[in-house]
């Protein structure tokens, strides 16, 4: 069984016209066919709007609450939800950040899924991939296979991804901002060493390079010892 996973950094839903445009993202989803869509910067409203639209499940993972609306990270997903809760990745008095950690079945085996959106200073991006690691947040009461997707913020090799790649697999970065001349691989989807990439691109449409400021980042997924 390949699963389809995207990571999409929806930038409150307003393009490049600064225009908030919910119908717009939903229709990059809809072009990408994800079976799971880890987004940043999203609203709780937008994302149950997006969930409706796409058909999909929806988890929630609030960092703060801006304008009275919780707003941070969300997972859609096509598998049933069987468990999900949120960390913290806060660093000092920069913006609130933090994680979504999701469980989902893929035929017999538990999949857990990270969704994380990294801050914007180096000090703060390599605490928080740290915190991430060296705290056990990816290795704690886990039974399955892990995938992490997010906008990382590291916008040229760094520790961030240094980091990741010796816990999980690390494809080769491809980049996804600004959406229509992309400059820096800020989107990344890591893996571990048990499932198997069958593709891994940046979808680059028309309406995704005006949708948001970032594109979205896919991989195709299946167990190495399982084949349709």
């Amino acid at each position: 069984m390949i699963i389809t996973v995207a990571s999409y950094n929806i930038h409150r839903g307003a393009g490049l016209d600064r225009c908030v445009n919910l119908e717009r993202i939903a229709e990059v989803l809809g072009e990408v066919g994800a079976d799971l869509a880890g987004l940043q910067e999203v609203f709780l409203p937008q994302a149950e709007l997006l969930a409706d639209r796409l058909g999909m499940g929806l988890a929630m993972g609030p960092t703060k609450t801006a304008g009275r609306l919780p707003y941070g990270n969300a997972v859609l997903t096509r598998l049933p939800i069987l468990n999900s809760h949120t960390f913290d990745l806060s660093w000092a008095r920069r913006e609130p950040r933090g994680g979504i950690r999701l469980d989902v079945p893929l035929r017999d085996r538990l999949v857990h899924v990270f969704n994380v959106h990294f801050g914007l200073k180096v000090r703060e991006r390599a605490d928080q991939v740290r915190t991430l690691v060296g705290e056990h947040i990816l290795r704690d009461d886990l039974t399955g296979h892990r995938i992490l997707i997010g906008d990382l913020n590291e916008w040229y090799p760094g520790p961030v991804g240094r980091l990741l790649r010796r816990e999980l697999h690390g494809p080769g970065m491809r980049r996804t901002h600004p959406a229509p001349i992309p400059l820096f691989p800020l989107d990344r989807i890591y893996w571990d060493h048990d499932l198997v990439c069958e593709g891994f691109y940046v979808h680059r449409s028309r309406l995704a390079r005006v949708a948001s400021d970032h594109l979205p980042v896919v991989a195709r997924l299946r167990l190495a010892d399982q084949r349709d």
